[in-house]
């Protein structure tokens, strides 16, 4: 080990907020770090962004160091932690490692959006060992909402670190693996420098309730419905997938899947062997001819989506699909923050059509993939960790997490935002610098930041409108015909009740005309003196000011 050796942190998503994240671990003197990267995940545009598809982690600080990144390492295949390498991964060109259905979503994932090339996967499990520069990394089983999750132990001559990725404690899950509390006494025996630790339950008290409640309770509800059930869950949920589909068998039902990211998860898993013992689903043009109380439906749409299953199903939309006054549809998820409008409005559209709505709220139909305030106790004490780093959360979230844990007995817990370069080794653990860090975004098939996608522009436009306007201009300067007008997005009428196309009309010919003849020869000058009238005369008329884009031309007649 050279002396001026560090191991530092760096989040380049995940910690301030919720989605994204991306986390780096650095080695070696601070000029000339080995980097490995710890998931690389997305988040989703909230009507502040309009027409982006994705939000991607900033990764430009790795544009530097790309020679010095050795691999990135998924703990899971929720979007929040792998969505991003399909459109991260070649610039990088490093190896992956993650679990057999990390890298059979990953490649269903790519064959669905016709992705180019192939992103090549090393198999890596809980239980394994790996090798990745000067770090060696061993998967931990957690259990978490969704199949072969993982925390990673990261052994480095200067102290190892515990990234808990997201986990949970549920000692009866529908689907393994349970939360490995053995392996985890294990690593604190052997040391632990710091514990990277999800924060997103750090709000709430007690324990998570146990999967095996929800399977209970989901059973009751299919057994004792009178109609059709139809139940929304996270498609990523295999478990609740399955405890769905055993319940539905077990009162009789035959089940219907819909949704494409639901299928493709469910082939998945049976590719794996997560869904043996479970019969075939029914195709889509079978629902129609079975009894209403022969069949659940398990579908995509708790979040709102508006092109989602369940928000079709809401709006009476599928052609092979209906439900019907006496129906239950069951939201088997929570709302994430944002969301919550979008899944009212469904909520809305069933309730019209006599469907009773069942949340989280009247039966216990889902429970959180994260530790409650005991669980993260737990862990402190499993691990016995120096340091304790809250990742994986809101502002809110990170500093109930940081109180906590400092409750507890920890010595050092650092307040630790995206873009921080925290020192864990040698000497006091303190950030020591900031790297660049932000977002940028996925739009159609292009990446960009704010600006380069034109963003900002897009959200005026939203408020309000554009004017296209133009003149031609005979060889004397004179106007040649009526100047052509094309607005979009404004009101047909202003305020006084004229036509907006004949009160801007007015405008621009009154602009033209009051510049002399002389000065027409600055076409500049027109153009911007037509902008600005048409302009004034929305927004006495409107009280807004559209986009304007005015184009002259000079004929040589």
């Amino acid at each position: 080990m050279a002396k001026q050796d560090e191991l530092v942190f760096l989040p380049l998503g995940g910690v301030g907020e919720i989605g994204m994240n991306l986390a780096l671990y650095g080695y070696g003197p601070a000029e000339q770090r080995q980097w490995i990267m710890v998931d690389c995940g997305v988040t989703f545009p909230g009507p502040d962004l309009p027409g982006v598809d994705l939000v991607l982690p900033d990764i430009r600080f790795l544009a530097k160091e790309r020679k010095n990144l050795k691999g990135i390492i998924i703990t899971h295949a929720h979007e929040d932690h792998y969505g991003a390498l399909n459109d991260l991964w070649p610039g990088l060109n490093v190896p992956i490692y993650a679990s057999a259905f990390t890298a059979g979503l990953l490649e269903a994932k790519r064959d669905y959006e016709k992705s180019m090339g192939e992103i090549p996967v090393t198999l890596f499990k809980a239980g394994d060992r790996i090798n990745v520069g000067p770090f060696e990394i061993e998967g931990v089983a957690v259990n978490h909402s969704i199949p072969e999750p993982m925390s990673l132990m990261i052994r480095t001559p200067l102290g190892n670190v515990v990234h808990t990725g997201d986990w949970k404690i549920d000692h009866e899950p529908s689907l393994g693996p349970l939360t490995d509390e053995t392996r985890f006494r294990q690593l604190g025996e052997e040391g632990v420098l710091a514990l990277m630790c999800d924060s997103t339950n750090a709000l709430r008290d007690g324990v998570s309730p146990s999967e095996k409640d929800v399977s209970e309770s989901l059973r009751k509800i299919i057994e004792d419905a009178e109609g059709r059930v139809a139940i929304t869950t996270f498609s990523s949920n295999v478990g609740r997938i399955r405890t769905i589909a055993e319940a539905a068998e077990a009162a009789g039902r035959e089940i219907l899947l819909l949704g494409s990211s639901l299928k493709r998860v469910v082939d998945v898993a049976r590719d794996i062997g997560l869904m043996e013992g479970i019969k075939p689903f029914i195709a889509e043009d079978e629902y129609g001819y079975i009894p209403r109380d022969k069949v659940v439906v398990i579908l995509t749409g708790s979040q709102g989506e508006p092109r989602a299953a369940l928000a079709k199903l809401a709006r009476d939309e599928m052609r092979n699909v209906a439900l019907a006054s006496g129906d239950i549809v069951v939201f088997s998820s929570r709302a994430i923050p944002g969301n919550e409008k979008a899944i009212q409005d469904i909520k809305n559209g069933l309730i019209e059509q006599g469907v009773h709505v069942v949340t989280d709220a009247e039966a216990l139909v889902h429970v959180s993939g994260h530790p409650r305030r005991n669980e993260l106790q737990k862990m402190y004490e499993w691990t016995r960790p120096k340091v304790v780093v809250p990742v994986h959360g809101e502002a809110t979230h990170l500093t109930a997490h940081k109180e906590l844990a400092e409750q507890s007995g920890i010595a050092t817990v650092p307040r630790v935002r995206n873009g921080d370069v925290l020192r864990l080794a040698p000497g006091p653990v303190e950030v020591i610098g900031e790297a660049p860090h932000g977002r940028i975004f996925k739009d159609g098939i292009l990446i960009g930041d704010f600006d380069e996608m034109g963003i900002g522009e897009r959200k005026k436009l939203s408020y309000v409108g554009h004017v296209a306007v133009n003149v031609v201009l005979d060889a004397r300067y004179d106007i040649v015909g009526d100047p052509d007008l094309v607005p979009i997005g404004l009101p047909a009428y202003d305020d006084e009740g004229e036509e907006m196309e004949d009160t801007l009309f007015d405008a621009i010919v009154s602009a033209i005309e009051s510049i002399p003849r002389a000065r027409r020869k600055d076409l500049n000058v027109l153009q911007e003196a037509v902008r600005r009238a048409v302009r004034a005369a929305a927004n006495q008329g409107w009280g807004k000011k559209p986009l304007v884009t005015v184009f002259v031309t000079r004929t040589s007649n």
